[in-house]
């Protein structure tokens, strides 16, 4: 499972968690890897064994009150032992003072202590929602990413089977680049897949023959998307004269990404098929399938259909035949 510092928490700003730090900064490099959050209030009082100093600890009101009429000698003891367990971070809510002992000794254990002006309830939701998304398995790929009428297409295959060509002319054809040569995948509950560009190749593009081209600078911010839910995987094959290849559609294939069946087609390449045209029409057929209209389905039933009535009428005649 993946990590996140207490520091880059506290640097996300669109989580909307208001975060401070309060004491404890050389424990600020310490990684959350849990998404769930803890209250200690059996801790405060001496008891830590469900403690779990992985997860962040959140003090509300409850517990700050607690604390603030313990005996001071039995305060220390308490917060000593609690904070001798190497807690992750201590988060305080709806804008609290802390105790002076909390912050000795949070300062003395590098444990980062922070404060949110949050409610208790409001933060816990926050919080957990977001380190859900955050910690949740992610992988990267090589491929190209592109919005092609609101359906987000994984192009795969080959190097140099010409996935970034293809993106390009999708492009020029009024489509958005996600992410080019690799693409992070990272998936968000319940269970969709969200890809992205590395921070090194936003926006930028390898043409073989042309080089590297910024896409967001030649044509304009409305050519580009930050982020895009993947929804249809296309391989790109080299054309094999001796390989049956599926010409209904009615073969149904999925790609495995983190645990997730993404549908897959797989398109052969070789001159004078244009790859892009396809790749919008598959774009296209996929926004119906997912409004329940199967193109290849329904030509089988018609076919069956069909071929149940004159499977029918041939009866008839035969019938008719030996009675005559």
């Amino acid at each position: 499972m993946a990590g996140l510092s207490i520091q880059d928490l506290m640097g996300e700003k669109e989580a909307g968690l208001d975060l401070e730090l309060l004491a404890g900064e050389r424990g600020l490099g310490k990684c959350v890897t849990v998404p769930r959050i803890q209250k200690p209030g059996l801790a405060l009082a001496g008891y830590t064994t469900n403690l779990h100093p992985d997860r962040i600890q959140v003090l509300g009101s409850t517990e700050l009150s607690y604390l603030n009429q313990l005996a001071k000698e039995k305060a220390e003891t308490n917060l000593h032992e609690l904070c001798c367990l190497d807690i992750c971070c201590f988060i305080i809510t709806k804008g609290q003072e802390p105790p002076e002992l909390l912050v000795r000794e949070t300062e003395t254990h590098g444990i980062p202590l922070l404060r949110s002006h949050l409610p208790s309830s409001t933060f816990i939701s926050l919080i957990t929602k977001f380190l859900e998304e955050r910690l949740l398995a992610s992988t990267t790929i090589h491929g190209v990413l592109v919005d092609v009428l609101g359906v987000g297409v994984l192009l795969m295959g080959k190097s140099g089977v010409g996935k970034s060509e293809c993106a390009l002319d999708l492009v020029l054809k009024g489509h958005r680049l996600v992410a080019d040569d690799v693409v992070k995948v990272r998936m968000k509950l319940p269970a969709v897949l969200f890809g992205e560009g590395s921070d090194l190749l936003h926006y930028h593009m390898e043409i073989r023959g042309l080089g590297i081209i910024n896409i967001k600078h030649l044509f304009g911010v409305a050519a580009i998307r930050e982020r895009k839910k993947i929804d249809l995987a296309i391989e790109l094959v080299e054309w094999d004269e001796g390989k049956e290849y599926d010409r209904l559609g009615l073969d149904e294939q999925t790609y495995p990404l983190l645990g997730i069946e993404v549908p897959l087609l797989k398109i052969p390449v070789r001159p004078g098929r244009n790859i892009t045209t396809i790749v919008e029409v598959a774009a296209r057929n996929q926004l119906l399938k997912e409004m329940g209209y199967h193109s290849a389905l329904e030509f089988q039933d018609r076919l069956e259909k069909r071929m149940a009535e004159v499977a029918h009428l041939h009866a008839h005649t035969i019938i008719g035949d030996n009675l005559e």
